[in-house]
């Protein structure tokens, strides 16, 4: 896309005069007067060098746009407001809030927006405009409070992607699922980063306010002005819910997660107990079994010079042997619960 998206200066009641560069509208603009409206689109540092000698931008403006990822701020060089916003749109496909940036500049008789993203639509801002021209006359305060009417009107949705990522979180959460955690943190940083978008704003639009009577502003673009700090304070308190809401989800997460552990150990615990009991049965029963397999295996050798070989009783002695020591030890280990 061309840096230039739209380049026009409008007279007499809205009548559109469409022109080629920011040159051509700086000359139109001295020879017969109206209002410049100058949109851009991710500029390079000349262009917007260029700008800034034709319309006498503030060098701190021109380096603040330029670099840009700047905080939402107001600030005013002599008789130019320079404002920079931070609109934001949902991607519902991939489930996640895109934060762009947008500078303005508010001359006395021009209006140079500089968008760093794709967000908000200026299109819509300049169509309404130009469908009401007594908006325009009001002069390019009526343009720049369209542009925050939008940029907060823009906010609305993207509130609302988040509000139901949260309600799916919590079903994700009381259902156990394992990667809610990753969800919960990204989510809160969205809406942390979101609220670094928006809370400045209030002091931006109060600030306006103030200056309403010093600098003579229409009454229709006061109550314009209100009504879009009304739609941002909602905005804002919607936006702490969230943030409460989500910590309280965090908490309820790693309480499910330490009882779910809490649970697993258990089951290996009780495991592993049985698995000592079946032990020692084996090695009970072993232990038995033993005593006259070692007999046995004693008297299986085969020797010739074996005393007990020739012994009357010798044979029932060795069997009342074995049947003694396979009792002792069963006794012994029933008494320990062994076996």
């Amino acid at each position: 896309m061309a840096p230039i998206v739209q380049n026009a200066v409008y007279r007499d009641g809205g009548h559109k005069i469409e022109l080629a560069d920011p040159e051509q509208t700086y000359r139109a603009l001295r020879e017969g007067g109206g209002l410049a409206w100058i949109g851009l689109y991710r500029p390079n540092e000349a262009e917007i060098a260029s700008l800034a000698e034709r319309f006498s931008l503030h060098e701190l403006a021109v380096e603040d746009t330029v670099t840009a990822h700047q905080r939402p701020k107001l600030e005013r060089y002599d008789d130019v407001l320079f404002t920079v916003l931070r609109p934001a749109r949902y991607i519902d496909a991939e489930e996640r809030v895109e934060f762009g940036e947008l500078h303005v500049f508010t001359g006395p008789d021009f209006v140079i927006t500089v968008r760093h993203a794709e967000s908000p639509k200026l299109q819509c801002v300049r169509r309404r405009m130009e469908q009401h021209p007594e908006l325009l006359q009001l002069g390019p305060e009526a343009v720049l409070y369209a542009v925050l009417d939008q940029v907060v009107d823009e906010y609305v949705p993207v509130v609302d992607g988040l509000e139901h990522d949260i309600e799916e979180i919590e079903y994700q959460v009381f259902a156990g699922d394992s990667s809610v955690s990753r969800r919960i943190y990204e989510l809160s940083r969205e809406v942390v980063e979101f609220q670094r978008a928006t809370r400045p704003m209030i002091a931006m639009l109060r600030s306006l306010t103030i200056g309403f009577d010093k600098y003579g502003v229409d009454e229709e673009l006061r109550r314009s002005l209100r009504d879009v700090e009304d739609h941002l304070l909602r905005v804002v308190e919607r936006l702490d819910q969230a943030r409460g809401l989500l910590q309280n989800i965090l908490t309820v997460n790693s309480t499910l997660v330490a009882e779910r552990q809490n649970e697993e150990m258990q089951r290996a615990t009780e495991v592993n107990l049985r698995q000592n009991e079946e032990v020692k049965r084996i090695s009970g029963w072993g232990a038995i079994l033993f005593a006259p397999t070692l007999v046995g295996t004693i008297y299986g050798m085969n020797f010739e010079i074996m005393p007990e070989l020739g012994w009357t009783y010798g044979y029932p002695f060795a069997l009342g042997l074995m049947a003694l020591v396979c009792i002792s030890l069963f006794i012994v280990f029933r008494h320990r619960r062994w076996i």
